[in-house]
């Protein structure tokens, strides 16, 4: 995998813990934390309801688009994406090529009753104005079979701290890493043994 792209990208709904996990999984990591919904509203001078409200969600997806993209070809940390991010075809894409490459992609599920009272569903989260908790289940349907094919490490965040999350991530980070050394291993071995008898 390259230097230069992010060591684990986290995905999953509001609520799953994917700033709070990503930031004590990149101090684990000793490396940055980057949130592209952050990196939006950098961009954009203003915040995501601001972006929703005053420019459309049509204008925050393409915004959103661009902050991905750029991420995961130049973070060499920790990447945190938007909630509904990976609905996009071009980021799946860009996402399917990162796991590729060697990259790791984890999912943070939650189920509603632990996501709630960490979301608060308040006015910042767009998409879950009006009866927030009913969006928040139509929501989580819709993405959970993109979230759960493009996931290549699956950790359920319920009832358990931060850091025992970003902990378990962790390990999984590690575990890739060793089966990637034996597989490159392995493969200069096959090489070796080729070349002799050849």
């Amino acid at each position: 995998m390259s230097a230069g792209v992010p060591r684990a990208v986290l995905i999953g709904p509001p609520g799953s813990g994917k700033t709070t996990v990503g930031r004590l999984l990149a101090q684990r990591l000793g490396v940055a934390f980057r949130d592209t919904d952050a990196d939006v509203e950098d961009t954009a001078g203003k915040p995501v309801a601001d972006i929703f409200v005053e420019d459309g969600e049509p204008r925050f997806r393409e915004l959103e688009r661009e902050a991905v993209t750029t991420a995961l070809a130049c973070h060499p940390g920790v990447l945190a994406l938007g909630g509904g991010a990976i609905m996009d075809e071009h980021t799946q894409r860009a996402l399917e090529g990162y796991v590729a490459g060697g990259g790791t992609v984890v999912f943070l599920d939650v189920s509603l009753a632990h996501a709630a009272p960490r979301v608060g569903f308040n006015q910042s989260r767009p998409l879950l104005v009006g009866n927030p908790r009913a969006r928040w289940v139509e929501l989580m349907q819709a993405r959970r079979p993109t979230y759960e094919r493009l996931a290549t490490v699956h950790v359920v965040s319920d009832e358990r701290p931060p850091h025992e999350v970003a902990a378990q991530v962790h390990a999984a980070l590690r575990g890739s890493s060793a089966q990637q050394g034996a597989a490159q291993h392995d493969a200069a071995a096959g090489t070796s043994a080729q070349e002799v008898q050849s």
